[in-house]
């Protein structure tokens, strides 16, 4: 078995290959696992998952318990506010969790290399090929030498730029949306100066928008540029420093740790499978990051495809692997991506009675238990994994 990537979804398929006993080789390009801000929201069925694999213990004890999110108005500091405690049923872990990717990732990495596993790092890869018994990849390690791997099969979790997803030429269809998010970073305590502020916000200002999300020694601050600022007047300092002073004023001034701009992107290919070879995580699809599910998807990819990679390796004739892509695509379809376009399009809105209006039917919602817990067991990704479970 091989494996591209070593992200939060690779080293997840190789953990649970490991735990059924499959032996695999990964392969990463990078000699190092970074430490930069990518996702760091874990959802609740995430963790019941990562507590499967006794790895959820750790990554608790270094991030940030948050029971419950939001949506504001501000500076008003009216809110719509959702308590995970409403689906206490249905899941071990009742609150999202704050906490950084790469906590996850090197967790894992220590993890699988204490049980016995072959990870190489330092290692790119540059081409692939199959046949109806297997696949071999063409890598190159950090001194420039090309190296060949052989596998069975091949679980492609390289990221957004996919080596193997481009090599298998195949479509990735969506948009690319057109405002350009401003991460910013700082240690200021946000939670002391705004009134009952959870550990997740998302926030309407005046003509614009911005998130709010605490990790245990920062809060990442997403933001915009205002009216008529071009990108690169939003990334001058003195437009984050007043951006920041709009949220909570601070006479000393906020310090900034980061300030990376991104944009944003829909797409998804239309089948996770291309013979032996599977995608998973951002090589398969990519959605808006508002509502925290694009890591969470791709790591619940990597527990259904390993599941049924066993079944296949087990005796099941190869067809089999189809069931990944009829269980996993429409799932990230209508619950990930359509669901993440829905969120960053209500934060989008400009129009303050539709604005009114909307936050108004999300506060009569998280004021009804049964419609709280409805509203809940979706945006918590739990049904959508119950949907995949029921398809054959």
């Amino acid at each position: 078995m091989l494996i591209a990537g070593a992200g939060p979804v690779g080293l997840t398929a190789a953990l649970l290959l490991l735990r059924r006993g499959i032996a695999f080789t990964l392969l990463e390009q990078a000699e190092a696992l970074p430490d930069d801000l990518r996702a760091s929201t874990f959802h609740p069925p995430t963790l019941d998952m990562l507590a499967r694999l006794e790895v959820a213990d750790a990554l608790i004890a270094q991030g940030l318990v948050s029971p419950t999110w939001q949506i504001r108005m501000h500076p008003s500091g009216e809110r719509a506010m959702f308590d995970l405690a409403a689906i206490a049923d249905a899941t071990a872990h009742p609150y999202r969790l704050q906490c950084k990717q790469s906590v996850l990732c090197h967790i894992l990495l220590d993890e699988v290399r204490a049980q016995g596993g072959d990870v190489r790092m330092g290692m790119a890869v540059e081409d692939v090929a199959q046949d109806e018994d297997g696949v071999s990849v063409i890598a190159r390690d950090a001194a420039g030498e090309l190296h060949r791997f052989d596998g069975s099969f091949l679980i492609a979790a390289d990221g957004a730029r996919s080596v193997v997803r481009g090599k298998l030429d195949l479509a990735f269809e969506g948009k690319t949306y057109p405002e350009t998010t401003i991460l910013a970073t700082t240690r200021f305590p946000f939670h002391d100066h705004l009134p009952g502020l959870s550990n997740v916000n998302y926030v309407w200002k005046e003509n614009g928008t911005f998130s709010l999300l605490r990790l245990p020694d920062l809060w990442r601050c997403s933001l915009y540029p205002d009216g008529d600022e071009t990108i690169e007047e939003a990334l001058e300092p003195a437009s984050i420093a007043r951006k920041l002073r709009e949220i909570a004023p601070n006479p000393g001034g906020h310090v900034i740790d980061e300030i990376r701009p991104y944009r944003i992107h829909m797409r998804i290919v239309d089948d996770y499978r291309r013979g032996r070879i599977m995608l998973a995580g951002d090589a398969a699809h990519v959605n808006s990051p508002s509502g925290g599910m694009g890591m969470n998807g791709g790591i619940h990819d990597a527990h259904e495809l390993v599941a049924t990679l066993a079944a296949v390796l087990d005796g099941r004739p190869i067809e089999h692997l189809d069931r990944y892509t009829r269980r996993r695509r429409p799932i990230a379809l209508q619950e990930i991506l359509t669901q993440a376009d829905r969120n960053r399009a209500r934060m989008q809105e400009r129009d303050p009675a539709k604005r009114r209006a909307m936050l108004a039917a999300l506060q009569r919602t998280a004021g009804d238990p049964a419609e709280a817990r409805a509203h809940l067991l979706r945006t918590s990704m739990i049904d959508g994994l119950r949907k995949a479970a029921e398809i054959a």
